[in-house]
C-alpha cells in the first residue's frame, strides 16, 4: 500500500458521507461538524478541480492518483485537531468509484487496497432525492441513478457499514445525528 493513500491510526470515530455529486454531502458534513464541534474533512477533488478549470483544464485519469493523495493528506492533518470525531465529506472509495465511472476500465492497485483497508465506522450514503444543483465541476446531473448505484454496489460489494439518506436536508440531519450518537454511546 503506498503510504501516501495510507490512514493514520486514530481513536477517533470516522463517518464518510458518501455518494452522487450534488446529494447535500458537503451541507451535511459541515453541519455534523458544527454539531458535534469538530471538524469536517472537504473534499479535495473540487478544489483541485476548480484550479483546472482556472485554465481550461479537464481532470483525466492522470488527475486521480494526486487527488486520492491529496485527500488524505487532508484527512490525515485534520484528524490531528478532531474532537473524538471525524466528519469526511468524502474517501478514497469514493474517488476510486469515480475514477471507475469516468475513465471506463480504470484501476489502480495502491488505490484500490487503500480504499478497502482504510477504516471508518459509518457510511452516510446520500440519495438522489435533492434537487441537483449547478456548478463549475458538477457534470452528470441525467446520470445521479447510475451513479447512485454505483456508490451504493461499492458500499454492498466490500461490506462496508452504511445508512441511508434521504429527504429534506433535516431529515438527513436527524437520521445521521440518530447514528452518530448510537455510535458515539457504543464507543464511550
Amino acid at each position: 500500500m503506498e503510504k501516501d493513500l495510507r490512514q493514520q491510526d486514530s481513536d477517533l470515530l470516522k463517518i464518510v458521507l458518501f455518494g452522487p455529486e450534488s446529494t447535500g454531502k458537503t451541507v451535511l458534513a459541515k453541519q455534523l461538524a458544527e454539531h458535534y464541534k469538530t471538524v469536517f474533512v472537504p473534499e479535495f477533488s473540487r478544489t483541485y478541480a476548480l484550479e483546472k478549470n482556472k485554465t481550461n483544464e479537464v481532470l483525466t485519469e492522470d488527475d486521480v492518483l494526486p487527488i486520492a493523495k491529496g485527500q488524505m493528506f487532508l484527512e490525515n492533518e485534520l484528524t490531528k485537531g478532531a474532537k473524538n470525531l471525524l466528519i469526511c465529506d468524502t474517501n478514497l472509495l469514493e474517488t476510486k468509484v469515480y475514477a471507475e465511472v469516468y475513465y471506463k476500465g480504470f484501476y489502480n492497485e495502491n488505490l484500490t487496497a487503500s480504499a478497502l483497508h482504510n477504516y471508518y465506522n459509518l457510511y452516510f450514503l446520500t440519495y438522489i432525492d435533492i434537487p441537483w444543483e449547478a456548478d463549475e465541476v458538477r457534470d452528470k446531473p441525467n446520470e445521479r441513478e447510475t451513479m447512485f448505484n454505483a456508490f451504493k454496489a461499492a458500499l454492498d460489494n466490500n461490506q462496508k457499514p452504511y445508512v441511508l439518506l434521504k429527504g429534506s436536508f433535516k431529515e438527513r440531519f436527524d437520521l445521521a445525528v440518530k447514528h452518530i450518537d448510537k455510535l458515539i454511546l457504543e464507543h464511550a
